[in-house]
């Protein structure tokens, strides 16, 4: 069955971010593929943007070319690919074990080498001038990121990846981008507050304060606030941008 509307994909759709930019995107006029590890919170999401859920892994290529396959089979098109999928725990750097490493690096870059693969393998066979959009983050930007050591190597990977995509897939007229969120209010950022509390000795408000000080804009940032920017990266207005990360952080980071 072929779609009149724009079809997106939005990996890590059931929650967060991926939640906002499932929405966002629907609003928008895109018919919403929602894919979460977490069926029952993809089925949520896509049930609010009348779109479909579909329970994926990441790391699995064989799930994530099925998934790209499934859209174009269904619809006849895929115009955009949301690699949002990501995970984080924070601990210092000389207790993160072996296996807390290579978990971090296969969801949150694996999971987007892997998913970028099989969307550009569908666009390109099916002569598609696609977007794909990475979720990186400030801490794909700078080291100077306490507990996450793993996490911020995982981050300046999908920021490197996204730039190789996007030479390769630029001729083929697929642009390749990534957000780099900083301190968003989302279920990830509740348990980082706590952790983040628990190894200074301090409360998670005093680390929420210190999150805020740190902010320009004098807010903590909303999931909204990046699903909005991935949408303009979704649309024409962003047709020449490509290999970008696109710094979404209310100024706590600058570069």
């Amino acid at each position: 069955m072929s779609s009149d509307k724009s079809v997106a994909v939005v990996t890590g759709g059931g929650s967060g971010i991926g939640a906002a930019i499932s929405l966002e995107l629907a609003r928008r006029g895109y018919h919403v593929y929602v894919s979460d590890l977490a069926g029952d919170s993809a089925e949520a999401v896509a049930a609010r943007c009348v779109g479909v859920a579909v329970q994926a892994d990441v790391t699995n290529a064989e799930a994530m070319n099925s998934l790209a396959q499934q859209v174009f089979s269904d619809t006849g098109r895929l115009d955009v690919w949301v690699s949002n999928a990501g995970i984080s725990k924070m601990i210092p750097f000389v207790d993160i074990t072996e296996a807390d490493y290579e978990r971090t690096m296969a969801v949150n870059t694996k999971g987007i080498f892997l998913a970028g693969q099989a969307a550009a393998r569908v666009m390109i066979a099916n002569g598609i001038k696609g977007r794909i959009i990475n979720t990186a983050s400030m801490a794909g930007k700078q080291g100077r990121v306490p507990y996450l050591a793993d996490y911020v190597a995982s981050k300046f990977a999908v920021v490197g990846l996204t730039q190789a995509m996007a030479y390769e897939l630029a001729e083929h007229g697929i642009t390749v981008n990534s957000v780099c969120p900083g301190f968003v209010a989302t279920p990830m950022q509740d348990r980082e507050l706590a952790w983040e509390a628990a190894l200074r000795g301090v409360s998670p408000e005093d680390v929420r304060e210190l999150w805020i000080k740190d902010t320009p804009l004098a807010r903590l940032e909303t999931p909204e606030d990046v699903a909005k920017v991935v949408a303009f990266l979704a649309s024409d207005d962003a047709a020449f941008i490509t290999g970008e990360a696109v710094s979404v952080n209310g100024g706590a980071y600058m570069d």
